[in-house]
């Protein structure tokens, strides 16, 4: 169960950070919905590289302050990453 806690704040924290740079970005935003839908994909994944990258994962997932930064950081910046990207994407495709 303690395994699965920093993972829902990733998913969480990228919801947020979708739905921030789609507040951001206003002119590549996706809506509320598939903002959310792109941070939560964004945030999963991005707070798994941090967390390979930073080690947490190594000292067995513990919910000490440090890791639980590094879930929201890593899954705000994924999600929002994620989003911008499709986000640009998108408008990209769609003056074509």
């Amino acid at each position: 169960m303690e395994s699965i806690v920093p993972l829902i704040i990733q998913l969480v924290s990228g919801a947020v950070g979708g739905n921030i740079a789609g507040a951001l970005m206003k002119n590549s935003s996706l809506g509320v919905a598939l903002n959310s839908i792109a941070g939560i994909v964004g945030g999963g994944v991005g707070g798994q590289i941090l967390q390979a990258l930073l080690g947490a994962g190594a000292s067995g997932g513990g919910m000490d302050v440090g890791s639980i930064i590094s879930s929201i950081a890593g899954g705000g910046v994924g999600g929002g990453l994620l989003m911008a990207i499709i986000g640009i994407i998108k408008k990209a495709t769609a003056q074509k």
